[in-house]
């Protein structure tokens, strides 16, 4: 009995993630490639961070560029956040889900901080792995890696002083 009740709750707090808050709200404005504004049912404004990305700062090559990427697929659609807590700024974190441009009434099935990371245009925030789902972790790594391969985004600065270097 005892074993069981221990394995019951190992499992509990392994998955524990799944069991995040949920918020549905819609994209009212994106301030950096990895915070934007949601606006609930009830007209409060919701500061929310993606969890697991991290993107250019303001004055930093790409900001922009991925700030304008993130506001391209999520900026005024509704979303479903999945989140877990809070962080010391009053911000939420969490995985923010869309309606894919390309998938019209698909629901919200889009992951935008993986999109962010597929295109280059964040890095996955290694640091805080362990406040993500273990699928969700998996996959962060696996998009950044494959756009650190393709050289896209940010990753094409590497692409080009590597060029450069060699040329001298």
């Amino acid at each position: 009995m005892v074993a069981s009740s221990s394995v019951g709750l190992a499992l509990f707090l392994l998955y524990a993630p799944a069991f995040a808050a949920q918020l549905e709200c819609r994209v009212a404005s994106v301030t950096r490639g990895d915070t934007l504004i949601c606006l609930t049912v009830d007209n409060r404004q919701e500061l929310i961070r993606l969890r697991g990305i991290d993107s250019p700062g303001r004055k930093q090559p790409f900001a922009e560029r991925a700030r304008q990427h993130l506001a391209d697929l999520a900026h005024g659609k509704s979303a479903t956040v999945h989140w877990t807590y809070r962080d010391h700024h009053g911000r939420i974190i969490g995985a923010v889900w869309v309606e894919p441009v390309d998938c019209p009434g698909c629901g919200h099935t889009l992951d935008v901080g993986r999109a962010q990371l597929a295109s280059g245009m964040a890095r996955w925030a290694q640091r805080y792995a362990s406040q993500q789902p273990v699928e969700e972790r998996y996959a962060y790594e696996f998009e950044e890696s494959e756009a650190r391969a393709r050289r896209t985004g940010l990753w094409r600065k590497f692409k080009e002083s590597s060029q450069a270097q060699a040329g001298q």
